[in-house]
């Protein structure tokens, strides 16, 4: 799923493309990915955009009126931009937006449609579709740490709440622990105030590397590769692979369609953190250490 830093890297390029333009027309090629019946979405169509902004993982285009197109592209849904309009649909096709100097298509691999339109207005309308996760550019520490103790529950998943921290996923949040050498299970109310410390500067400054990178990179080109899994990350997607710091094996816990990836030699004391699946399946052959592992 694309996340904060890819969503900003979306809004970079749109900003140069559809910024000041009018949207001519609205095609929606499959009718599920539209979630409003009011305002009707040809209302949207022959309005300037005047902004853009982020609600959490959602790209927000603004137009004239206070009329506002939100995109939410879940998991699979990418956008795609082409200057010459092309008559024929792109492969995976959702919906498409035309302007005079080039078409928006939003597109979703797989079966599986999540990825969502949504036109509104007003404040409230717009409001009513932010999770309400804190930014945390715009939040100091105690706020930090106050928002993720509301409850007791693990790193990996107090980071990826998006009702708790604005537009952070599986990805990040796995740069994110690794930077701060801290477990992905450790507990919020378990953690002390030195480690708060490192996991609120990890968080803005892991954050700020990517958005800096891709924001660069959209500069150049629209955003044509969108994916949770870059080659350059320390962790996330490289189990199995020499961490980058430390050199031990990369680790994963896997549940449902998502997997934690961490070190267990920066992040963990050595130790290998149950696999759900596997655990059950070796029980008591199941390593707990990287000595363990090697032998």
């Amino acid at each position: 799923m694309p996340e904060l830093p890819d969503i900003a890297a979306y809004i970079t390029a749109l900003e140069d493309r559809i910024l000041g333009r009018t949207l001519e027309r609205i095609s929606i090629a499959k009718p599920f990915v539209l979630r409003t019946a009011e305002p009707p979405v040809h209302e949207a169509t022959g309005r300037v955009v005047r902004g853009l902004r982020r609600l959490g993982k959602r790209i927000a285009i603004q137009m004239d009126d206070d009329y506002w197109i939100v995109l939410h592209l879940m998991i699979a849904g990418r956008l795609r931009w082409s200057a010459d309009r092309p008559a024929g649909g792109s492969r995976g096709a959702l919906a498409a937006f035309e302007f005079p100097n080039g078409r928006l298509t939003l597109t979703e691999a797989g079966s599986k449609r999540r990825a969502s339109v949504h036109v509104v207005r007003g404040s409230a309308a717009l409001s009513a579709l932010d999770p309400g996760g804190l930014d945390v550019f715009e939040a100091d520490l105690q706020a930090f740490r106050a928002i993720l103790i509301t409850q007791s529950r693990t790193l990996k998943r107090a980071l990826t709440d998006p009702r708790a921290l604005s537009g952070i996923g599986n990805a990040y949040s796995d740069e994110i622990l690794h930077a701060a050498r801290l477990s992905p299970i450790m507990l919020t109310r378990k953690l002390k105030d030195e480690e708060w410390e490192r996991l609120y500067g990890a968080t803005r400054s892991t954050l700020r590397i990517w958005m800096d990178r891709l924001q660069e990179e959209a500069r150049v080109e629209f955003p044509a590769r969108v994916t949770a899994f870059r080659s350059d990350m320390a962790v996330h997607g490289r189990y199995g692979r020499p961490c980058p710091t430390c050199g031990a094996t990369i680790q994963r816990i896997s549940y449902a369609d998502n997997e934690t990836n961490y070190c267990p030699g920066c992040q963990t004391g050595g130790r290998i953190l149950a696999d759900r699946a596997l655990s059950r399946l070796l029980k008591a052959d199941w390593p707990r250490t990287l000595e363990e592992l090697k032998s």
